[in-house]
């Protein structure tokens, strides 16, 4: 009786070693997978930037010191890697994008280009969907960090090989800034 009482505790303790563990890595998975949704974002962030400006190169050519330093951000963006650094380097390329778009105001021929409307309306689009892939980053990393300091289940982060995940956040109060740049071109408010 006592050594089928044993065994009992002995499978739950098991059973519980699995669960645990299968509930860290799972939720290591989902914190790369939310990582890897940014990333996309980012690219397609990274693909729309030349283009852009590519498409006012012509029309802004007084201000090339803007173009160079928008590049010069994307450049240092795209090759940023780990969390910390890809949020500094994305940083330092919305303020640029920032500066570009006020810049950009200053020219009536960009507003009425219908390429450059469609351009910085994919670019809008884009910036909303890494917003929403950064938050649900941070929503899983933190619930994977939450969970592998919880007791019982740190215990086992170790042999999950389970490491705090990183949160994307802004740490320089510039970057903290609203810009206040009007996006719109000339177009009314919607109302």
């Amino acid at each position: 009786m006592g050594s089928l009482i044993l065994l009992a505790v002995l499978a739950i303790a098991v059973f519980w070693l699995i669960g645990a563990y299968n509930t860290l890595i799972g939720l290591k998975n989902q914190v790369a997978n939310a990582w890897k949704q940014i990333d996309v974002q980012l690219k397609r962030r990274h693909d729309l930037i030349p283009n852009l400006v590519g498409t006012v190169k012509g029309a802004m050519e007084f201000e090339r010191s803007t173009l160079e330093a928008v590049i010069s951000a994307r450049n240092r963006a795209v090759s940023a890697s780990g969390v910390r650094a890809t949020a500094q380097a994305e940083g330092e390329l919305t303020q640029a994008l920032g500066r570009f778009f006020a810049v950009a105001e200053a020219y009536p021929e960009l507003k009425s280009n219908q390429n450059v409307l469609q351009l910085q309306e994919e670019l809008t689009s884009t910036e909303n969907k890494i917003g929403f892939a950064r938050q649900l980053y941070n929503d899983v990393a933190t619930q994977y960090n939450t969970k592998q300091a919880q007791i019982p289940t740190n215990l086992v982060a170790g042999l999950a090989k389970a490491t705090p995940a990183e949160l994307w956040a802004i740490e320089d109060a510039a970057e903290r800034a609203v810009p206040k740049v009007d996006l719109s071109l000339g177009k009314p408010p919607a109302a």
